[in-house]
C-alpha cells in the first residue's frame, strides 16, 4: 500500500488514518490482520477495506503485530492479503430524538423502509466512565397494568426485571404487552434491543407499536438471528448507548427492553470459541461475568433520569441452573419465571408463582399489599401440597377445610390471568 492510497482512504474517516495492514487468515467470523504500519490500532478500533469501505472489522485483541478482528459485515467478500486501514474510531451509533419511531441496525442504517437518518450525532457504543450521580436503590413502584405482575412481583422504577423461561412460554409477548401498557401511561422514552431473536418478532413488534400509536416514543435497534455473532454481540451495547443519551442529555426516564439477553451471552460464547480461548463452566466463555456486567452496570439510574430495564432470558432445556442463566439472574432485582405447565393450561401470563420474586415486595409496597401477598403465598404453598394428594386420590377425599382452600387457590390463580392487548388478533379477546 503506497502513501497516496493511504491519504485517499483517510479522507473517508474522521481522523487521519495511520494504521494499516492486510488479512492473513479468516476463520469463521474472525479475521486476522497483520499490521504493517509502525503505529498499532487500539482495542475496538474499526478497520475498513481500502477498496470501498464496505467491509468493517473491529479489533478484538492483538498479539505481536497481528490483530484478531471481529467481522461486522459480509465475510464472503474478504480474502487473504486484502488491505485494511484504521478509521481511528470505535463503532458508533446515531443518538437523538430522531431515532424515536425508527428501526436501525448496529451501523445506524434504517430498517423500516423510510428516509435514512442524516445530519445526526453519533456516539461510541462503549462507555468510558460510569456516571458520577448514580441514584442508589429504587424509590417507587412502576405499574404495568398486568395484575399478576403488579401483585406478585411488583416492578421498581429504575430496577432490572427479567422474564425467565424456556422457548415458547410467552416471554416476548409479555414484553410487548409491557411496552404497550407503560408507554401509554408514562412520558418516558423507550428503547428496544432485539438481540439474536426471530426476524418476524421485530416486524410484529413494529406493527403492534404502530397500531397502538406508541411507536413514536420508541427506538428499535435490531441484530437478530440472521446476523453474525459479532453483530449480535455489539447490538446490546449500542442500544444501551441510546438509552444513556435519553437519560443523561434529554433527562428522561427510560424504559429499556432487551430480547434476548441470553442471546447476547450466546453470541459472546460463539466469538470466544472462534478465538480458541479456554472455556469455563459448562463450556461458557471465561469472560462471561465481565461481559454481562459491561452491559448491566450501564443500566443504572442517575439524578438526571432513570433506566428501568426489562430483559427476557431464554433458559436452555428449561434448566434454571444453567451457568449463563444464573450469571444473568444475579444482576436482576425482579425475576419473573414463566412456567411451561401454566402456559399449557392456558393461564396467561404463565407465572411460576412459587419461584418468581421481587425486591420491591419487601420494601416498596404498602402494608395491606404485603399482608395480602403473604397470605396468598401461604395459600399457594398449601395448594401445591394438596395438588399431589388430589392427583392420587381425588379432590373429594380431602377434608372440608382442605377442599375450601384448594378451591379458593384455583379461583385465585384464574383471577390473576387476563387477556392481552397485543394478542387480540390471535385470541379474539379484547385486551384489559
Amino acid at each position: 500500500m503506497n502513501k497516496s492510497t493511504i491519504s485517499d482512504i483517510s479522507k473517508t474517516t474522521s481522523n487521519t488514518a495511520t494504521v494499516f495492514g492486510k488479512v492473513v487468515s479468516v476463520v469463521g467470523q474472525i479475521a486476522e490482520v497483520e499490521i504493517e504500519s509502525e503505529q498499532q490500532p487500539y482495542l475496538n478500533d474499526i478497520l475498513v477495506d481500502q477498496e470501498g469501505n464496505e467491509i468493517k472489522l473491529e479489533v478484538f485483541y492483538q498479539y505481536n503485530k497481528v490483530c484478531a478482528c471481529l467481522i461486522l459485515s459480509n465475510r464472503d467478500k474478504i480474502y487473504r492479503s486484502m488491505s485494511f486501514i484504521s478509521t481511528n474510531s470505535v463503532m458508533q451509533i446515531p443518538i437523538g430524538s430522531e431515532v424515536l419511531g425508527r428501526i436501525v441496525n448496529l451501523f445506524g442504517e434504517v430498517q423500516d423502509g423510510f428516509n435514512p437518518l442524516t445530519d445526526i450525532n453519533q456516539q461510541p457504543i462503549y462507555s468510558k466512565t460510569p456516571p458520577l450521580n448514580i441514584v442508589r436503590g429504587p424509590s417507587q413502584i412502576l405499574e404495568t397494568g398486568i395484575k399478576a405482575i403488579d401483585f406478585l412481583t411488583p416492578f421498581a422504577k429504575g430496577g432490572k426485571i427479567g422474564f425467565v423461561g424456556g422457548a415458547g412460554v410467552g416471554k416476548t409477548i409479555l414484553m410487548t404487552e409491557l411496552i404497550h401498557n407503560i408507554s401509554q401511561t408514562t412520558n418516558s422514552a423507550s428503547v428496544f434491543a432485539g438481540v439474536g431473536e426471530r426476524i418476524r418478532e421485530g416486524q410484529e413488534l413494529w406493527q403492534r407499536l404502530s397500531e397502538a400509536k406508541v411507536l413514536k416514543g420508541t427506538a428499535l435497534i435490531l441484530g437478530q438471528m440472521n446476523e453474525n455473532a459479532a453483530v449480535r454481540f455489539r447490538v446490546a451495547l449500542a442500544s444501551v448507548t441510546i438509552a444513556e443519551y435519553f437519560r443523561d442529555i434529554l433527562k428522561k426516564d427510560v424504559l429499556y427492553f432487551i430480547d434476548n439477553v441470553y442471546r447476547y451471552v450466546q453470541a459472546g460464547n460463539e466469538v470466544s470459541t472462534l478465538l480458541g480461548t479456554i472455556p469455563s463452566e459448562q463450556a461458557y466463555q471465561a469472560t462471561l461475568q465481565m461481559e454481562i456486567s459491561s452491559l448491566e452496570d450501564r443500566l443504572v439510574s442517575t439524578e438526571n433520569g432513570s433506566i428501568t430495564s426489562v430483559q427476557t432470558v431464554y433458559v436452555p432445556a428449561d434448566e434454571l441452573g444453567d451457568a449463563g442463566v444464573s450469571a444473568i439472574m444475579s444482576f436482576l432485582d425482579t425475576v419473573v419465571v414463566l412456567s411451561r405447565s401454566a402456559a399449557e393450561q392456558g393461564l396467561y401470563p404463565p407465572l411460576d408463582i412459587s419461584i418468581s420474586s421481587s425486591s420491591a415486595s419487601t420494601n416498596l409496597i404498602g402494608s395491606e399489599h404485603f399482608e395480602v401477598l403473604t397470605a396468598f403465598r401461604q395459600l399457594m404453598s398449601k395448594y401445591q401440597k394438596l395438588e399431589h394428594i388430589v392427583a392420587i386420590i381425588g379432590e373429594s377425599e380431602l377434608s372440608v377445610e382442605d377442599q375450601i382452600d384448594f378451591s379458593r387457590a384455583k379461583k385465585a390463580i384464574n383471577y390473576l390471568t387476563q387477556p392481552f392487548f397485543v394478542t387480540e388478533p390471535q385470541t379474539g379477546k379484547k385486551g384489559v
